[in-house]
């Protein structure tokens, strides 16, 4: 338990630090035959900083409760 408490700890800081990060997909536009035409798109994934906040959080409450059993 206090593994996993640690890990979130580590996550939730990460998550504040890092807001988050940018995927690069293609989309098929156009198919006809042999000619295709393809475009890319840039998606943002992101999370907001308060969610972070909550896992670091809950990381601690795990970390103290592993420490009183």
């Amino acid at each position: 338990m206090r593994t996993f408490g640690i890990i979130l700890i580590v996550i939730g800081i990460a998550m504040i630090l890092v807001r988050g990060f940018s995927v690069q997909t293609e989309k098929e536009v156009v198919d006809l035959g042999a000619v295709e035409i393809n475009k890319k798109e840039n998606k943002w994934v992101g999370w907001p900083t308060y969610a972070g906040g909550i896992v670091a959080v809950v990381g601690v409450v795990l970390v103290v409760a592993g420490k009183r059993k």
